[in-house]
């Protein structure tokens, strides 16, 4: 049987000296895609230049370098959006593309950030965030999630516990429907009900998925989605 393709979108920084660029893929993501039966490979950014951007992003990809863009999202079935200080650019142009050709995605933390971005979205900074940035914790607190929703068709629970790593928070999402709250009234999950597979979580699953089967059936619902003809 043919395996899933998964692209994960590269983040983009300079380097400690300030005058290299370098992209990189976190490990646990690409392995939670490997453990699930699929095969992980890299999208990168066509150009050399970072272009750190908020919920102002711009099309500014012309020519060949969006061509070698859009090039790298058709060898895949599916893409992640990784968690990140910081958004490139690019990483909104290809969420955006996603969107329009229903192709699946997923957003982890930042990439929550990116594919409500892509679409008209805005984000905010969290009063509090001592709480919710708390990298060593496996769970940080529980989130409640609406009955009606994709994302309940995956875990099949009202609520879990999640993790928690992130300063920012979604705003406004006129495309997408917020469906997993924090006690705190945040956003951990939103959606797109009208595509196969447009789903952002504000929390880690790939920290959690060797011990908590919600956080892997995160994975092996996207994988699905992926597969589909």
């Amino acid at each position: 049987m043919k395996k899933a393709v998964i692209g994960i979108v590269s983040k983009h920084y300079a380097s400690y000296k300030n005058d290299r660029t370098d992209t990189y893929v976190r490990d646990e993501i690409k392995q939670a895609i490997f453990d699930n039966g699929a095969v992980a490979i890299a999208i990168l950014p066509p150009d050399k230049d970072i272009k750190y951007i908020g919920d102002n992003w711009k099309e500014d990809l012309q020519g060949k370098e969006y061509d070698d863009l859009i090039s790298q999202i058709k060898l895949c079935d599916g893409i992640i959006f990784q968690g990140g200080a910081e958004s490139d650019n690019y990483e909104c142009i290809v969420s955006k593309y996603c969107y329009e050709n229903n192709i699946p995605t997923l957003g982890i933390c930042c990439g929550q950030n990116i594919i409500a971005r892509a679409i008209g979205g805005t984000t905010y900074k969290i009063d509090n965030p001592e709480k919710h940035m708390q990298m060593s914790k496996q769970y940080v607190h529980n989130i409640k999630i609406d009955k009606t929703s994709k994302f309940y068709k995956i875990v099949n629970k009202e609520e879990i516990m999640v993790n928690s790593r992130h300063k920012r928070t979604i705003k406004d999402c006129p495309k997408l429907d917020k469906v997993g709250f924090c006690e705190d009234g945040y956003a951990d999950v939103i959606e797109a009900k009208d595509k196969d597979f447009y789903i952002g979580v504000r929390f880690h699953p790939e920290s959690l998925y060797k011990i908590d089967k919600n956080m892997n059936n995160i994975f092996k619902s996207f994988i699905s989605a992926c597969k589909k003809d």
